[in-house]
């Protein structure tokens, strides 16, 4: 399902993730202050292009928030992308929303709010397309027979709490990597799943929808 989404920032990450998104049908709308800032769009870009701050209620109604279905705040400023990715939410009510934080400290506080954050240059295009578009399983490796595949899978926020022990109990997968506030994590039995956390596993390519349906849903006790 194609969504709208909207980006506060059109630097190199704001561009990249505008491309991205409407090269896969998506329609898009970038906000920045600088207005030359747009060129790095290209002639190509059939978005909406809007000169102001992302935090601005009017500027966010004419970048078309009130029928988003993302947004992502990935300018240059801490401060700035905390505000704009709270007032999307708690103002128009964006429950998929994401900010980009240089400071870990403060991704470490934003992720307790509930607003996931991206950090590290080389695979923030990529971390916020996963946030972003609906989900499933993606697929980050595969072995050269193409029989299992290391894949990233969506996990229904019930099963946060639990240890990877006993998630990969009820549902017979291996757990092979956590990525936690931009940092792979390699775990053990008793790690518990926190919020925020990406989940990488590690299956046989067939079994991946089977694996992508149970873990969208909320486990059975």
């Amino acid at each position: 399902m194609n969504v709208h989404v909207v980006i506060m920032g059109c630097g190199r990450v704001g561009a990249m993730l505008a491309h991205s998104l409407e090269s896969l049908g998506n329609t898009v709308a970038v906000i920045d202050q600088d207005s030359s800032a747009f060129r790095r769009l290209g002639p190509d870009f059939k978005g909406l292009t809007i000169k102001g701050v992302g935090f601005d209620r009017e500027h966010l109604i004419e970048a078309g928030i009130e029928r988003a279905g993302a947004f992502a705040a990935v300018s240059s400023g801490d401060n700035s992308n905390i505000l704009a990715a709270r007032t999307a939410r708690e103002t128009f009510g964006i429950t998929n929303v994401i900010a980009r934080i240089y400071d870990p400290k403060r991704a470490e506080v934003f992720e307790r709010l509930g607003i996931p954050t991206v950090a590290t240059v080389s695979w923030t295009n990529e971390q916020i397309l996963r946030h972003i578009l609906p989900a499933g399983a993606k697929e980050e490796w595969r072995d050269p027979n193409g029989q299992v595949a290391l894949a990233q899978v969506d996990i229904h926020p019930k099963w946060i709490g639990l240890s990877l022990n006993k998630i990969e109990e009820h549902t017979n997968i291996r757990i092979a990597m956590l990525t936690r506030l931009g940092a792979s994590v390699l775990p053990n039995g008793q790690s518990v799943l926190q919020e925020g956390d990406l989940v990488h596993i590690l299956a046989r390519i067939e079994d991946l929808p089977d694996i992508e349906s149970t873990l969208a849903k909320a486990p059975v006790h």
